[in-house]
């Protein structure tokens, strides 16, 4: 099933109408935001596009300097496919670039450099997990520590949901937080553990807040299974731009494919989450999952 958004006037299409269906794809909220062309129309994505946003360029151009492109058509056919059968898929920065218009117009060829914008990166992490080099736990929870600790941000509450994986975290950080609860921390100091819902919308209402969860349970449930304080209310007051997923690749991999699930209880609230979320899986490491 698919479904066309925006139309288009009479007349060749221009840099404002990319930019508009960038911004209609995000507003519908696209996982993948894929594009074709070259340079000139990565400009365009790029001056539209969150920096968050997930995109991938499917070459057409005539010219293309920037990294944001699949090697082939192909390639960026099967970096979807990877996504949406579940593979993990490495999320990095990938730089735009253009003919530099000033120095060719003096005779010298170059590029330059017009923004930067999140891509998918191949890598085969899921072979990796399988294949018996399995990644350190406790390192890997060192690293989302440190990572964590960097971006810390004052006068923000951040929530930790529960789990073995934020619980390690949270000891990372020196933190005594709850194993099977949610605890709030602000400044680095643990404000409320093993809150209540009540409780917890009481002390996120109105005040910045992150939400930080793992997946719980064998059908990799990211709410809705453990952590029932974290209501529809909850999520709302917190808003699901600020919703962050801690696992490591090795409990990706657990799940053999399968795409992490929300049941919130509120259906609508359900269908507002994105088809894929970003999941932090080491230091400054991101990968893009599916959510069914």
């Amino acid at each position: 099933a698919h479904e066309v958004l925006g139309s288009l006037g009479d007349g060749p299409s221009t840099a404002q109408d990319t930019q508009a269906a960038v911004h209609a794809l995000q507003e519908a909220g696209c996982a993948l935001i894929l594009f074709a062309g070259g340079d000139g129309t990565a400009r365009d994505v790029c001056s539209a596009v969150r920096e968050e946003q997930p995109v991938l360029g499917i070459p057409a151009g005539v010219k293309i300097h920037s990294a944001v492109y699949a090697i082939s058509p192909r390639a960026a056919g099967l970096m979807a496919l990877r996504l949406i059968e579940g593979g993990l898929v490495r999320l990095s920065s990938g730089e735009v670039r253009d003919i530099d218009e000033a120095a060719l117009r003096d005779g010298k060829v170059g590029s330059r450099h017009y923004g930067e914008m999140c891509v998918p990166v191949e890598g085969e992490f899921m072979q990796h997990v399988k294949q018996g080099g399995m990644e350190s736990e406790e390192l890997v929870l060192v690293d989302l520590a440190d990572w964590l600790a960097e971006s810390w941000e004052e006068g923000v509450r951040y929530v930790f949901g529960p789990g073995s994986t934020l619980h390690g975290l949270a000891q990372n950080l020196g933190l005594e937080t709850t194993l099977l609860g949610v605890d709030v921390i602000e400044s680095g100091q643990v404000i409320a553990r093993d809150v209540t819902e009540a409780q917890l919308f009481a002390l996120i209402d109105g005040h910045p807040a992150r939400l930080l969860v793992t997946a719980i349970g064998g059908q990799g449930h990211i709410i809705g299974r453990g952590n029932q304080q974290i209501s529809p209310r909850v999520l709302r007051a917190i808003g699901l731009e600020h919703l962050r997923v801690i696992a490591t690749k090795r409990k990706l991999g657990t799940l053999e494919g399968r795409p992490l699930r929300v049941d919130s209880g509120d259906p609508a609230l359900d269908e507002a989450f994105p088809d894929a979320v970003r999941v932090w899986s080491g230091y400054r490491e991101e990968l893009l999952y599916p959510l069914g």
